[in-house]
């Protein structure tokens, strides 16, 4: 124990709480680990946004079947198991094909490029749409990033 009479350092030393240092290092880590976590980058114009993919993602595969509508493309789903298996009951009429095109230039809102013109596109409860041709029901779901 230290003697607290011999003068005003004495007293100081006698006043500090025990763990001092260590208190003062804990903080000092604590304030250097949240320097490092901050984000000081002024300019954001690195920021890259990464859209949903757009017909000419997808033409360049002989295979491809798909429309555009409302600025999302829509790929034939008739393979896909989960799609195969899943029940759906059909809501409502959300668009109709009123064009055909093989370019991704030529694409807009209502183009397929292998659906007929005139096809109905439906929604389902399910998570994907149905397009009604003669009679038969093709599910396609919407290809978006993320």
């Amino acid at each position: 124990m230290r003697r607290i009479c011999n003068g005003p350092l004495e007293l100081r030393a006698a006043k500090r709480l025990p763990g001092g240092r260590f208190v003062r290092m804990l903080l000092l880590a604590l304030l250097l680990l949240a320097a490092g976590c901050t984000d000081d980058r002024t300019d954001n114009s690195e920021t890259t946004v990464i859209g949903n993919p757009g017909p000419e993602h997808f033409l360049d595969r002989a295979d491809a079947d798909i429309f555009l509508l409302g600025s999302v493309v829509y790929s034939n789903a008739e393979q896909i198991d989960w799609v195969k298996e899943r029940e759906y009951a059909l809501g409502e009429l959300v668009g109709e094909i009123v064009k055909q095109a093989q370019s991704a230039d030529e694409f807009e809102n209502g183009t397929a490029n292998k659906l007929p013109v005139g096809t109905k596109i439906y929604e389902t409860d399910a998570g994907f749409c149905i397009a009604v041709v003669n009679g038969k029901e093709i599910p396609y779901i919407k290809m978006v990033e993320g």
